[in-house]
Formats: structure tokens, C-alpha cells, sequence
């Protein structure tokens, strides 16, 4: 790693910042973060960095769109200290998430498939669930389902005889369609009306443009995740 640190070739923190389409004062905010190695100084006070500091900061900018700045900060953290295990260690917790982000998607469009249209729901006393066994089914708290409820997520009934909610079967559906939805980054505003839609249409076509956009964004992540990769590795050869 001295080796390069100390090469031949200096930049000024403005050739740094033009090369990434940065502003100079966010170079030194990234060197100061520890995602750049330590800067040189001249004997005047001022910054130095060399070819090894632009292709640290090439890594980072690469791992951000895939990882999310702060994991993205985290790894190069790690890996200028020179704990690139640690480094190795987030990647492989950021490409398990999203993966559990890809089984959440399956997760939505198999509860999709498993949705009928809505029909004259049961008398309370043939049948359905109370709010707490719900959402301890769902791993949320009650209070959620409460706030659902008043977002026109789902629209429980109301036992006549104790005043409890009863959640019957198109409403568990709602309700898991919600959760899993609000796990794929949906606003409670983006679900209300999709969920509207489908009762009202008695089918799944208002979601399909949403889920088109999902699986979008999972591929977009899955590519970034490669172009950081490879920045990335690039990056650790140079410090060898």
C-alpha cells in the first residue's frame, strides 16, 4: 500500500473532485469520513492523493447505488483500516438482503395469486380472527394494524357482541398483502389506493405496473452490485 500512496503522480483535490463530478469540498468530506485513505500534505498544509485515492473514491461511488450509502461508507471504512473480512462481511449481508428482498417479491405475487375477489363477508360469529393472533401471524404489532386500518388498508368488521375487530378471511389477505408490500418499501399512501383498485376491479391489474417497477429495481441493484464489485476489487488489488 506505500507503495502506491507514495506514487509519482500527485492530484490536487480538485482533479480528484472533477474526475467524479464532485465538488472538492466533498472529496475532503469523504477523506475526513474515512472512506478515502489519509491525504499527504505539502510542507504549505495542503492535500495530496494519488491514483490509489481516485480509485477508492471510484469504489465507493460504484457500491453506493447497490448497497446504500452508509453500508457503501462502512465497507471502505473497513477496508482502509485493513479489516477486509469486516468488508467482506457487510457485502455479504447487503446481497443476503437482497435476496430476502427478491423472496419478499415472490412472497407478494404468490399472495396475488391466492386473491379472490372480494365477496359478502361471514358473519362474525362463523368465523375469523382478532387482531392480536393477526398480527402476531404477520410478526407486527397490533397498533399497526390499527394504523392500517385507518389508512383504508384493511377494513375489519366489528363483533356485534363484544366490539372487537374481526379479521375474516379477504381481510387476512389485505392484510398480508400490506405487510408484505410496506417489507418491498410501499408507502401506506402507494398501497391503499392498489389495494382499492383490486377490490373494486375484483382483480390484480393495478398492481402489475408496481411489481413491474419492483423487480426493476432489484435487477437495477443486482447489476449496481456487480459494477461495485469490480471497483471494488480493483481497489484491494491496488493495495496489495
Amino acid at each position: 500500500m506505500g507503495r502506491n500512496l507514495q506514487s509519482s503522480e500527485r492530484l490536487r483535490p480538485v482533479d480528484l473532485a472533477r474526475g467524479h463530478g464532485l465538488s472538492t469540498q466533498a472529496v475532503r468530506n469523504y477523506e475526513e469520513a474515512g472512506i478515502l485513505p489519509p491525504a499527504d500534505r505539502t510542507p504549505h498544509g495542503y492535500r495530496t492523493y494519488t491514483p490509489l485515492h481516485a480509485q477508492a473514491l471510484s469504489a465507493f461511488l460504484a457500491l453506493v447505488p447497490g448497497h446504500g450509502h452508509p453500508t457503501a461508507t462502512s465497507i471502505m471504512r473497513a477496508v482502509n483500516r485493513g479489516a477486509v473480512d469486516e468488508a467482506f462481511r457487510l457485502l455479504d449481508e447487503s446481497h443476503a438482503q437482497l435476496l430476502d428482498d427478491r423472496r419478499t417479491l415472490q412472497a407478494v405475487e404468490n399472495a396475488l395469486r391466492d386473491l379472490e375477489p372480494t365477496t359478502t363477508p361471514e358473519p362474525a360469529a362463523l368465523g375469523g380472527t382478532f387482531i392480536g393472533p393477526l398480527a402476531g401471524k404477520l410478526g407486527i404489532r397490533p397498533a399497526t394494524l390499527r394504523t392500517w386500518e385507518r389508512a383504508g388498508l384493511v377494513s375489519p368488521r366489528r363483533d356485534p357482541r363484544t366490539g372487537y375487530r374481526v379479521y375474516h378471511e379477504s381481510d387476512v389477505r389485505d392484510a398480508r398483502l400490506a405487510h408484505q408490500l410496506r417489507r418491498g418499501g410501499y408507502l401506506l399512501e402507494q398501497i391503499a389506493p392498489l389495494l382499492a383498485q383490486v377490490r373494486a376491479a375484483g382483480g390484480l391489474k393495478p398492481l402489475e405496473t408496481a411489481l413491474r417497477d419492483w423487480h426493476g429495481r432489484l435487477s437495477s441493484r443486482s447489476r449496481a452490485m456487480l459494477t461495485g464489485a469490480g471497483e471494488l476489487d480493483e481497489y484491494l488489488r491496488r493495495r496489495e
